[in-house]
């Protein structure tokens, strides 16, 4: 991941307004939100997977936390795949759940793998199967993909905090400094 700074005509904000059809977790009327475009086999997804929980814990309900697909499959084959699979989670309630096991366990997302998820997370692993092996969440990824080209995510991952490109190296101090700051802006304009 280029951690250089761009200047912002070059990289956009965030064009893709934050909807039901999100995988949120926190509060809507937190004062921050972190949209991550991300890859569930990328190492710099996986390494800044830790920092987006830690920062969930530290800020609370001040922060709620957006996951949009973007699997670079040239250089992630596995990661279409995966992110399918996150999708049939989710259909059954449980996203987040499978998310989590997929960055915690990056090194093994065949589909035997992605089935043995499902089971421990207790889905119906018929209806997980049948989802996987029709493709039936394809589309649902690219549209993901398709607003982070939209908003020219061209790595990731790629952070937007309230709707601001975050253009510094995504660890646990950067991203809280601009959290914070992000959030007092949204604490001053509410008064």
């Amino acid at each position: 991941m280029t951690t250089t700074r761009q200047s912002s005509s070059q990289h956009p904000d965030l064009t893709e307004p934050v909807t039901s059809l999100d995988h949120v977790r926190g509060p809507e009327t937190a004062a921050v939100t972190l949209v991550e475009y991300g890859d569930f086999q990328c190492p710099y997804c996986a390494h800044a997977y830790p920092v987006v929980r830690e920062l969930e814990q530290r800020f609370g309900g001040d922060l709620r936390v957006v996951f949009r697909h973007n699997p670079r499959a040239f250089d992630h084959p596995r990661a279409p795949y995966a992110a399918e699979a996150a999708e049939a989670a989710g259909e059954q309630g449980r996203f987040w759940e499978m998310h989590d096991l997929l960055f915690v366990h990056q090194n093994a997302l065949e589909d035997r793998d992605l089935l043995g998820y499902a089971k421990t997370l207790g889905l119906d692993l018929e209806r997980f199967g049948a989802d996987l092996s029709t493709r039936r969440h394809k589309a649902r990824v690219h549209a993901d993909e398709l607003g982070g080209v939209r908003s020219h995510v061209i790595s990731t991952p790629t952070f937007f905090i309230n709707g601001q490109r975050f253009q510094d190296t995504p660890d646990i101090e950067s991203l809280s400094r601009a959290i914070a700051a992000a959030r007092e802006a949204a604490h001053s304009t509410a008064h």
